[in-house]
């Protein structure tokens, strides 16, 4: 039995890489997609280290002719993915990275939202339907509680949640499976919010496809 395959859009040490160690557990191949090479490549050895297989492939999500290129690249190489996770978020908080102008929003917005719905696009063809295919989005608790201190993000998130309810529908008339997960807290450490804890989430979802948010 061949295995499913997995793309991971914004595949870093937190929430990615714990995606690909719960997926790949349960059999999926990943091919990990962000930027920075030399990271994916210690990633995909600490996976393969576990048995998982795992594929490098560089890749920028908020560069959307890029993106593409390498979309259609990664399946000629790999194949068509069974799952695609898009886990891109710019999470650090507003007092650390300057003033925050009209233009600060449109960067953010690039890689935090419009990049989700150009991946969404990308992964939703025809046979990705037939196949049962599934796409996974993370999404934050500040789509459900705004701060100030964050309001880039909080404005993406509401958009990437907006995004997921009104396409989770129609997609599905594909066979699609479009799914989010809100995550309220911080990710990191070893409690409710280890990347890998917040993973298993994501799967719940994915296999009972019955329900296109989880707040978590």
């Amino acid at each position: 039995m061949m295995k499913k395959l997995m793309y991971i859009a914004g595949a870093g040490s937190g929430l990615g890489l714990g995606a690909a160690k719960v997926f790949g557990r349960r059999g999926y191949a990943v091919v990990l997609m962000a930027r920075g090479e030399a990271r994916l490549r210690r990633e995909a050895e600490a996976l393969r280290a576990e048995g998982i297989e795992a594929h490098v492939h560089p890749a920028d999500a908020a560069d959307f002719p890029a993106m593409k290129e390498r979309w259609d690249e990664a399946v000629r190489l790999y194949g068509e993915p069974d799952l695609l996770f898009y886990n891109v978020g710019i999470t650090a908080a507003d007092a650390d990275a300057g003033p925050i102008t009209a233009e600060t929003l449109m960067a953010r917005y690039a890689a935090d939202t419009a990049g989700a719905y150009h991946c969404v696009r990308l992964a939703a063809t025809d046979s990705f339907g037939r196949r049962g295919g599934a796409i996974l989005i993370t999404g934050g608790g500040l789509a459900l509680a705004p701060s100030a201190a964050y309001l880039p993000l909080s404005m993406d998130k509401a958009a990437l949640r907006a995004m997921v309810l009104a396409l989770a529908p129609a997609l599905k008339e594909k066979g699609i499976y479009l799914g989010t997960v809100q995550v309220t807290g911080v990710i990191g450490g070893s409690g409710r919010f280890a990347p890998e804890a917040i993973a298993e989430k994501f799967l719940e979802l994915c296999e009972a496809r019955d329900a296109a948010e989880l707040v978590y």
